[in-house]
């Protein structure tokens, strides 16, 4: 490598008539000189300098090089219907390529898995909290799309007043509900999204989520599992509760949602296995609150004296001013509130109108498995399909008010016995 020299004065003017011949120190000689002190400091300083330029501009690149490679394959898979193929265009594109959020997020990090999966639905995800506000032209409109709505205008938190609520068990005969259950999902406003989740932080994450989870005292008191070290005869049991999740999905994957895997993931449930909160899943946290039958008073009040507690022990959580609570993938943001019922309605569902039904009630239809299975013997899982524009009171009555016509219609058809 060239070495610098660097000029330096061996002593004061002793006037403007007379100079002293200017006097150099070599970058080997200022290792060992004693005149060379403040030059070793203006040398590292400049290096320092230096290095620092040199790498911002090949992180620049890189960063350019990967969107690009990435944008390339969205390009060249035609048929793609995803969110991100509709709304990445050329000019947002280009402004967005060389940008990175506050966590160090970049284009690439939100667009990868739409573009290595071109088949997929929504195909974005979040870098970072801070990558909703960085890469807002284009995550604002998918969130638009995917929402339905005209305008960002999440209204502030209001869970309504759990001790004064208008409904209780929508089925008391229990002919018709399996089961009811109500989430929410939550980001630590301190820490990054996969993507860009050190191993380090991820660990430090899970640390700080199971403290304040050991806090919660009454019915929601319980037990912490994590992932790494989990002996068999508990992994058995969680999976025949259905309470394990795994690294299976493949957009997920492409988003760096199991990075460390299984590292800084955990399980913990309530002695009754009526509440639960998935740690580093997709989300920061899952909170999870169900029971057997359709009482939905139960299971909401139940929900939400969890988050206030678990709030009030100190958890900071990621919002935006007009987008609510912030989430790893843009189609679970604003409330985060997703409110369902497993329910027995072969009658309904037979219909040919059973789609436009339910979307009349602003509710969606699918197999008790998730998203894209079948029903299993004419039980489906119905939720709210509104997450975003209105507050969590208002999404959990829409959700009873939906459920409550299915039942009726269902009766209606001769069936709910």
């Amino acid at each position: 490598s060239v070495r610098k020299r660097t000029w330096f004065r061996s002593q004061p003017l002793a006037s403007a008539a007379w100079q002293p011949k200017r006097k150099y120190i070599s970058w080997r000689d200022s290792r060992t000189n004693p005149e060379s002190k403040n030059i070793k400091g203006a040398n590292s300083l400049y290096c320092s300098l230096v290095l620092r330029q040199h790498c911002q501009i090949h992180l620049k690149l890189k960063m350019a090089s990967e969107s690009q490679r990435l944008h390339d394959l969205l390009k060249a898979a035609k048929n793609s219907k995803s969110l991100l193929a509709r709304n990445l265009t050329q000019e947002r594109f280009d402004q967005l390529k060389d940008k990175k959020s506050k966590f160090g997020g970049s284009l690439a990090d939100c667009i990868r898995s739409g573009c290595e999966n071109p088949e997929s639905g929504v195909g974005v995800y979040a870098s970072d909290p801070d990558a909703y506000t960085t890469f807002s032209p284009l995550l604002d409109a998918v969130i638009k799309d995917y929402h339905k709505v005209s305008q960002l205008n999440h209204p502030e938190p209001d869970f309504g007043n759990v001790d004064n609520l208008d409904f209780g068990d929508l089925d008391p005969s229990g002919n018709v509900i399996v089961s009811t259950r109500v989430r929410v999902g939550r980001s630590h406003d301190c820490y990054s999204f996969p993507p860009t989740l050190t191993l380090e932080d991820r660990v430090e994450m899970e640390k700080k989520s199971v403290e304040a989870l050991k806090k919660l005292g009454g019915e929601l008191k319980g037990t912490y599992h994590p992932l790494t070290g989990m002996n068999k005869d508990t992994q058995k049991q969680l999976t025949l509760d259905h309470f394990l999740f795994t690294d299976d999905d493949k957009y997920l994957r492409s988003a760096g949602g199991y990075n460390d895997w299984p590292t800084g993931r955990g399980i913990y449930f309530n002695d009754n296995k009526t509440f639960l909160v998935w740690v580093n899943e997709e989300d920061h946290l899952r909170f999870i609150s169900m029971q057997k039958g359709g009482n939905l008073r139960e299971v909401y009040t139940r929900l939400v004296k969890a988050i206030k507690a678990l709030e009030s022990s100190g958890l900071s959580f990621a919002k935006r001013a007009g987008l609510g609570y912030l989430t790893f993938c843009p189609s679970n943001l604003g409330t985060t509130l997703r409110a369902s019922v497993h329910i027995k309605i072969p009658k309904l569902a037979a219909s040919p109108d059973f789609k436009e039904f339910c979307d009349k009630y602003n509710i969606q239809a699918r197999g008790i498995h998730g998203e894209h299975t079948e029903s299993v013997g004419g039980v489906y899982d119905i939720s709210n399909k509104r997450r975003l524009g209105l507050t969590e009171i208002q999404a959990i009555q829409e959700m009873r008010r939906g459920v409550e016509a299915v039942i009726a219609e269902e009766k209606k058809l001769g069936g709910g016995h």
